[in-house]
């Protein structure tokens, strides 16, 4: 039998994935500069593919192009993680809600939190973290739902960067994941919206001490999906 190939990921999409990769684990810092000639020599391609992958990423936020500084990494402050936490408190508990009403496969997530427990070091933990939360939102039966909390994901991945590596807080990160899981195994949908809640506004909180009270409380659960 003859075997499929494996199709080649294009150069574009290569660079994009690897620089990605770089300043969600931190190896790429906010402010840091980022040259095309200096990223097409350590990737070996050519300046197109990269220009390409950089204004892929300045549409999602993670970099910053200036005519007169060129492309850096976006800087994360309070405004930043206030704007991009405010979505995900808003979306990410109702879309977890909705994920354990429906009885949806929560395989993903346990599986995630496994391997953010043997991460062997803080790249593979990030990405297990990551993992975790999308698995969380993605079967709550509403594609357009999970897309708009896709969009902020890398932006609150650049603020959960940064913040990890000025106050480590993983091991308390993984209590309340695992919390979060146990409650949403149990068939409790409003308890784990609400521990989810209290869990990614106490992140931001802790890693941001000027953002205001917006942050304090979970809302109330509704009553019936769409009713205010």
């Amino acid at each position: 039998m003859t075997s499929v190939p494996t199709p080649i990921p294009s150069r574009t999409q290569y660079v994009l994935e690897e620089i990605k990769r770089r300043i969600l684990t931190g190896r790429f810092t906010p402010g840091q500069a980022l040259v095309e000639t200096d990223l097409a020599a350590q990737f070996g391609v050519s300046k197109t593919p990269v220009r390409e992958a950089l204004k892929t990423l300045a549409g999602t936020g993670l970099v910053v192009m200036s005519q007169y500084k060129g492309v850096t990494v976006r800087m994360v402050d309070a405004d930043m993680a206030r704007e991009v936490y405010d979505v995900r408190l808003l979306l990410e508990p109702e879309a977890l809600r909705r994920a354990v009403r429906r009885g949806a496969s929560l395989d993903a997530a346990r599986d995630a939190l496994t391997r953010a427990d043997e991460a062997g070091d803080t790249a593979e933990r990030s990405l297990a973290n990551r993992a975790f939360h999308r698995a969380l939102y993605v079967p709550c039966g509403n594609p357009l739902l999970g897309r708009m909390l896709d969009e902020v994901r890398d932006q609150a991945a650049l603020v959960s960067a940064v913040a990890w590596a000025a106050d480590p807080s993983w091991e308390q990160e993984a209590s309340e994941h695992r919390e979060i899981l146990r409650l949403a195994l149990d068939g409790d949908a409003d308890g784990a919206a609400r521990a989810l809640h209290s869990h990614i506004a106490s992140f931001v909180r802790r890693a941001f001490p000027e953002v205001e009270a917006d942050f304090e409380a979970a809302p109330e659960a509704q009553k019936e999906d769409g009713q205010a």
